[in-house]
């Protein structure tokens, strides 16, 4: 048996020999077991998917180190959580060397067509309905997945792309078992999955959406991954990977009897060939006495998680009362939000002040304008972090557009205490619906980040459609040093809600007395400079709502979760801990090399 299978793929391997490719039936296989904490030495896994933490796990255990593990996860993810991830997708990988005690980020975001303008959402004088631009070859970018995992393994890995990819490989040919997430992932989406012949026939077998319990194979991406293997990225970013990518974005392939308007894209194999996944300084924040390392542009999630936290600096979080550190959190991230939504966005096209963003005298200028007794009223206008004026608000608000809300995270460490936070994503749940026929993954929805047409009219929006342009995005995978050691690492899907839920663990975690465990499974909410806070049930029935309520904040209960975290922690007598979601998209899974717990 190779030693890179789980159980469930051993008892599937045996089973596609019996079954010729049939659906199994839940009896026949084992799902892999999940649990959402682990501890223990010799490195450690966090992601959504039990199969694809094994296999990182694996990884650790066989020598891989930290990166190696995170691409093996990221590739067996674009199997088991497709809907959120994979070969069609781009992400933003953030990396901790142990040896020099450096932070690196590799920017894997995808890019607009070079024949892209700012108008490229505006059809007929008026901003496409999001909904019409969705499903689309018009959203798609040019994935930076691929090109992420080869350059992160070239840079920092120990093993090959192609062993790399292998154990997804194999998952992708013997199949895993189907949970209820997957199912109503794609029941969710039957609608648009069902225009494109080659989603319908992968996700919709027989009209319905596969059975919870039965086994579920993707023959095509296997190939794909196969492929790979033999010829590295080159395949997909000048090769026949790629040319079926353009293909299907230029002529969206919608069965002739469908009523969708799948509006055609301009992605090219030029397009493809010019990408490139770019290392850039992290972001970096000091709170508390500690060292806080993100994403920069064009991610704005480690400048917005950075901000706020220097803003937090201001107030005593550890022995405030909860109604009061809810007060402060909150209106931390109404503030931020009016910063990012003004000044971010790729920085090959605007001069983002990333410095002046994450500098304490323009958190200070910001801080003052917080009440611990009543909340701001939204939208706030943002201020100008160049000229940062004490207690001086802007004069033109700065709502906060829509993003996307389905994306993927996943936490690595290893035995020498390098470790990765990496999160990636199509976009949309399901991406823009369109699967490569013959490929088995889905395209990404990812160019419909950009502002259709300024957020605020006369004001410059500096996340408008660009030639080779990449969408400001949210993602904020974090790790979190002391004294150049790592503490802990973290992050989260959930579009714009990344930004605050994972300042929310970092809150929970420093300042609340929360364990990581506690931090990530505690009711969520994320103020992102709107009337009303987008917030869980289980954060309404706190006691303190009512009494945040009288202080003016307003709340949403639209979506019933938010985020599904993962997260590492170096515990002080050198265990890892290993932490994920112990309810939200059906739990999460954590992995130790050699579980150890006294």
């Amino acid at each position: 048996m190779p030693a890179h299978w789980s159980r469930t793929t051993l008892v599937l391997a045996v089973a596609a020999v019996l079954t010729a490719g049939a659906a199994v039936p839940a009896t026949a296989a084992t799902p892999t077991p999940k649990s959402p904490v682990a501890v223990g030495f010799g490195g450690a896994v966090a992601s959504i998917d039990a199969d694809a933490t094994a296999i990182g796990t694996q990884v650790l255990r066989d020598g891989g180190n930290a990166v190696d593990a995170a691409v093996a996860v990221a590739a067996a993810l674009g199997v088991t959580d497709p809907f959120s991830a994979g070969v069609g997708g781009g992400g933003f990988f953030v990396y901790y060397d142990a040896k020099t005690h450096r932070v690196h980020t590799l920017d894997g975001r995808e890019t607009a067509p070079k024949t892209a303008d700012e108008n490229l959402f505006v059809e007929n004088g008026k901003p496409l309905a999001f909904a019409d631009a969705v499903t689309s070859g018009l959203s798609v970018g040019v994935p930076g997945t691929p090109a992420t995992w080869a350059e992160a393994l070239r840079k920092w890995g120990t093993r090959s792309l192609a062993k790399s990819l292998r154990p997804a490989e194999n998952l992708a040919r013997t199949g895993f078992v189907v949970d209820q997430t997957f199912q109503t992932q794609i029941a969710n989406n039957a609608a648009r999955f069902s225009a494109f012949p080659a989603t319908r026939s992968l996700y919709l077998p027989g009209g319905a959406p596969p059975a919870p319990g039965t086994v579920f194979k993707n023959p095509d991406l296997a190939a794909t991954y196969a492929q790979l293997e033999r010829s590295g990225v080159d395949a997909l970013y000048r090769g026949p990977i790629g040319a079926d990518i353009a293909r299907t974005v230029q002529k969206p392939p919608v069965d002739p009897a469908s009523t969708l308007n799948a509006r055609p894209g301009n992605l090219t194999t030029g397009d493809l060939a010019a990408y490139r996944a770019i290392e850039r300084d992290p972001t970096h924040a000091r709170y508390e006495g500690l060292d806080v390392y993100g994403m920069p542009a064009p991610s704005s999630g480690g400048l917005t998680v950075g901000e706020a936290l220097n803003i937090l600096e201001n107030f005593d979080l550890k022995h405030a009362s909860k109604a009061d550190y809810l007060q402060y959190f909150l209106e931390s991230t109404r503030f931020a939000f009016a910063d990012r939504n003004r000044w971010i966005g790729d920085p090959a096209f605007v001069d983002v002040p990333a410095r002046e963003l994450l500098g304490q005298r323009f958190a200070d200028s910001r801080a003052c304008l917080i009440s611990k007794d009543k909340a701001a009223t939204s939208p706030v206008a943002p201020a100008d972090p160049r000229h940062p004026a004490a207690c001086a608000a802007g004069s033109v608000a700065a709502p906060t557009p829509y993003e996307g809300e389905n994306t993927t995270h996943l936490t690595v460490a290893d035995k020498w205490g390098n470790v990765v936070a990496y999160t990636l994503t199509i976009e949309q749940e399901g991406g823009s619906g369109i699967v490569v026929p013959g490929r088995g993954f889905l395209l990404n929805n990812e160019l419909t980040d950009f502002s259709f047409t300024p957020v605020t009219p006369g004001v410059p929006d500096p996340n408008l459609p660009g030639p080779g342009k990449r969408p400001r995005s949210s993602m904020a995978p974090t790790i979190v040093l002391d004294h150049g050691r790592p503490f802990f690492a973290t992050g989260s899907p959930g579009g714009a809600s990344i930004i605050t839920t994972v300042l929310q663990v970092i809150l929970g975690r420093l300042d609340r007395g929360l364990s990581l465990e506690n931090a990530i499974a505690a009711p969520r909410a994320s103020q992102r400079n709107s009337a009303a806070a987008q917030v869980e049930q289980a954060f309404l029935d706190q006691p303190e709502t009512a009494e945040l309520q009288a202080r003016g904040q307003g709340f949403s209960t639209a979506p019933a979760e938010i985020g599904a975290a993962t997260g590492v922690e170096r515990l002080r007598d050198g265990r890892w801990l290993a932490a994920a979601e112990p309810v939200r998209r059906g739990q999460g899974a954590a992995q130790v090399v050699w579980p150890a717990r006294w």
